[in-house]
């Protein structure tokens, strides 16, 4: 008889459907069972479509002999994708009733690669804020305390992982939105050197090379068989790299690491999170890395000052079309809309030269180290009906995603990086917290970075030793 593993190998239970020791319509059953129980208390996965046609479906995987890389594997994508017959909302009323009648690129190759979809994960109103709340389906709770919030953009997504609803599960990532989410919901999250994995081929493809696309899983190696399944070129997207096959990931030799901290204490921190994450890198050291602490290699307020700039150009050429409807999007998004359309081509050449120099300083550091670490976040998972946090550390936050800057060296380059969990705020998981480190190496190093995180997961296992106390 078949036992359902929540936390078990996603790369072993694929193979298991390939060559059929495992039925879709086995995996199926038991996946839905328990979405049943334990997504009330959660909501991790939204707009899930109905039962009957998702078991009619896995019963048609069983009888295919075209097997892909992930035959018969039930999936739930973002809510920021258009995926064909779901209600895709980007969590906003404007789309509430919006269903697709095509998928989007990599949606699509899910599919193509013999995916099940059963629903989507909840984010926040069009991905902005690291908090999943927004007026279509409401909020969306951190499984080891569902009172505080899960993290954001790939909120649902982290959650849907963390509590073994879903093997594997998409992100996207512009500002930290599936590197927060994994590290504080105890799973790991695979932001790929921009262009990695091409996004729908709409829309301006050559100015906004911020967000994009990436895998979450429970261990880096399950990311491998995602990302392998999404990235690779694309004819339409002119800046789209061509990326090699991932899995299996190869042995991890000794790596030098540098750890950057708090960046000299330009990024305020929470009490506790550097100690927690201080406490893991002794792990890398006994699997026979070599870590040390870095200096600051570049201005942090000069890199805040380009990312806001071209954050908010990008996201305004996102928006610019409710222009009109102000009314209808949440503060924060007019926030961004109104900054980027007041933004001049002279103020975007400046952040852009900002932009230049941190990658001439950053490039200069890895002649010294393969891998750099920071924290996931510079603060615990807050409460629920907080928007985001005013504070931290007694330092006052100027923006809505100030408390977030930690994120920002690596977004602003495009750099490959994994977010690993590390751990709790209190020895005692049922009580604390998860925290995480996001560890990011120079453009193209993705498949040697997941095999130092497959190293240090294969020694540590956080989201299957500690997996959350659901009830």
């Amino acid at each position: 008889m078949y036992q359902h593993q929540p936390y078990g190998s996603a790369t072993k239970l694929v193979a298991q459907l390939r060559d059929g020791s495992v039925t879709a319509v086995e995996l199926m059953q038991a996946t839905l069972d328990r979405i049943d129980a334990l997504n009330p208390g959660l909501n991790a996965i939204v707009a899930l479509r109905d039962r009957s046609e998702l078991m009619a479906e896995a019963a048609a995987a069983d009888q295919r002999t075209d097997r892909g890389p992930l035959h018969g594997l039930p999936l739930a994508i973002k809510d920021l994708a258009n995926v064909k017959g779901i209600a895709s909302t980007q969590g906003s009323p404007l789309f509430r009733d919006f269903v697709p009648d095509r998928d989007e690129l990599f949606v699509a190759r899910l599919r193509a690669a013999g995916a099940i979809l059963i629903g989507k994960t909840n984010t926040p109103e069009f991905g902005l804020g690291s908090h999943t709340f927004n007026p279509v389906y409401g909020v969306t709770g951190n499984p080891f305390d569902p009172t505080v919030t899960c993290g954001g953009s790939s909120g649902g997504a982290a959650v849907a992982l963390s509590a073994g609803l879903v093997a594997l599960a998409d992100g996207s990532d512009m500002m930290g939105s599936l590197r927060n989410p994994a590290g504080w919901n105890n799973v790991y999250g695979f932001r790929p050197t921009w262009g990695w994995v091409p996004s729908e081929p709409q829309g301006d493809l050559f100015l906004h090379q911020l967000s994009t696309l990436g895998p979450m899983a429970r261990s880096p190696e399950d990311i491998a068989l995602l990302l392998d399944v999404m990235a690779g070129p694309d004819p339409r997207q002119p800046l789209a790299r061509g990326a090699e096959q991932t899995a299996p990931l190869p042995e991890c030799g000794p790596m030098r690491i540098g750890w950057l901290g708090d960046w000299g204490g330009a990024f305020p921190m929470e009490a506790g999170v550097l100690d927690t994450c201080v406490a893991a890198l002794d792990q890398f050291r006994a699997l026979g890395h070599s870590v040390e602490a870095v200096a600051p290699p570049f201005s942090a307020e000069k890199i805040w000052e380009s990312w806001i700039t071209l954050r908010s150009f990008a996201v305004a050429a996102g928006l610019r079309g409710f222009a009109d409807r102000r009314e209808a999007l949440k503060d924060t998004a007019i926030w961004e809309l109104e900054r980027g359309l007041a933004l001049t081509g002279a103020g975007i050449q400046a952040a852009s030269d900002l932009r230049s120099d941190w990658q001439r300083a950053a490039s200069k550091l890895f002649d010294s180290y393969d891998a750099l670490i920071l924290p996931t976040a510079q603060c615990w998972p807050f409460a629920q009906d907080l928007d985001y946090p005013r504070q931290i550390a007694g330092q006052p936050m100027d923006s809505y995603h100030r408390w977030m800057q930690v994120v920002t060296p690596v977004s602003l380059l495009g750099l490959p990086c994994l977010a690993v969990p590390v751990g709790f705020g209190d020895t005692d998981v049922s009580t604390g917290l998860p925290m995480g480190l996001q560890i990011f190496a120079p453009q193209g190093h993705d498949r040697r970075l997941l095999a130092l995180g497959q190293n240090y997961h294969q020694a540590t296992q956080w989201p299957q030793k500690s997996p959350p106390p659901l009830r």
